[in-house]
């Protein structure tokens, strides 16, 4: 295994809407990574195996990088991001009441991209575009 860095010309990120309560930031972070995986396969690396033989699931393969921002800061995002045509994953705060994925679903559906209270976004695609697609959003600390 070579200890060379790699450095990808892809990037995976999630911006969070910083006034989120730990729990949420953990669990909107989930659901949106989630979201990536199933629709751009690329992202997925090889399943994993111990000494012992015992395996794993396999994960990204690539690191995810995690920022905050303000509710401005988001809309923005979403907006360049869009525009952009990334493959995208939102999470709402309307989803914080729904119980299960029919509802989610629901729940995004019924309100227009321009009002969607967003307090998550992930984000695919090369390295500029996403940063370009994520400017003015900060480290998650």
């Amino acid at each position: 295994m070579s200890a060379e860095p790699i450095r990808f010309d892809t990037k995976i990120a999630v911006l969070l809407r910083e006034d989120l309560e730990p729990w949420q930031r953990l669990n909107v972070t989930a659901f949106l990574v989630s979201g990536l995986g199933t629709r751009v396969p690329e992202v997925i690396g090889e399943p994993y195996e111990d000494a012992d033989g015992v395996g794993y699931l396999p994960m990204f393969r690539q690191p995810v990088l995690v920022l905050e921002g303000s509710k401005e800061t988001l809309r923005a995002a979403h907006e360049r991001v869009l525009r952009r045509a990334l493959p995208r994953a939102v999470f709402t705060a309307d989803l914080f009441a729904t119980g299960h994925d029919g509802a989610n679903r629901a729940a995004v559906r019924a309100v227009p991209t321009a009002d969607l209270d967003l307090v998550g976004l992930a984000v695919y695609g090369p390295r500029g575009g996403v940063d370009k697609a994520l400017k003015g959003a900060r480290m998650h600390p």
